[in-house]
């Protein structure tokens, strides 16, 4: 079992190697499966965006089991995700939670742009933003929605964070000490990842 700056470490790690092209992309043989059916022990856990161009395992260089992964567009908090690191917390034990936004998040823009210009989406789509714009707040409103979007990516993983830090299981386990929540953003043309302070 890893503690939670044991994980972070090794994200970082994947990471690096991921970003200088020597990611060890295992190839899985059926024993790891049949191993892996039997129970699951994930060293973190990580909330990101639905894109499809970023996949944490590749970016982390992570092989099968060794991550949780939720993902949902523009990584928003809502009841089911939050039940879905409920049950990561309290039964795979994962001690690390990371937040993992992305440049150029379409659902961020979007959010901005219905912020911004009163654009309008359809009505799924509008709940999806009304999850996003409370988060934006202090991005302001000068601007084009392109040119405001990295600090409102950024500011959407902070807001993502500050509501799991709100709930009353991130309270309990982070006065344990053996949780710890982070969030970090993904440059597109190069597959790194920033950790956030």
């Amino acid at each position: 079992m890893y503690t939670a700056d044991q994980a972070l470490a090794r994200l970082v790690a994947g990471n690096e190697r991921f970003v200088r092209g020597r990611a060890r992309f295992q190839t899985v043989k059926k024993e790891v499966l049949a191993r892996l059916a039997k129970q699951q022990r994930p060293y973190a856990t990580i909330v990101g965006c639905s894109d499809s161009r970023v996949a944490p395992e590749l970016l982390f260089d992570a092989g099968f089991g060794e991550l949780f992964i939720v993902r949902v567009a523009g990584n928003v908090i809502s009841p089911e995700v939050t039940g879905t690191l409920q049950y990561a917390a309290v039964h795979l034990q994962t001690p690390l939670f990371v937040v993992l936004g992305h440049e150029g998040c379409g659902a961020v823009q979007a959010a901005l742009a219905t912020m911004l210009h009163g654009a309008r989406e359809k009505s799924r789509i509008k709940v999806l933003l009304r999850s996003i714009i409370p988060g934006l707040r202090n991005v302001g409103r000068r601007g084009s929605a392109g040119a405001l979007l990295p600090a409102a990516v950024e500011a959407n993983v902070r807001w993502s964070i500050r509501q799991l830090h709100a709930t009353r299981e991130v309270k309990a386990r982070r006065a344990e000490g053996i949780m710890k929540l982070a969030g970090a953003v993904v440059e597109l043309t190069t597959g790194r990842v920033r950790f956030l302070a």
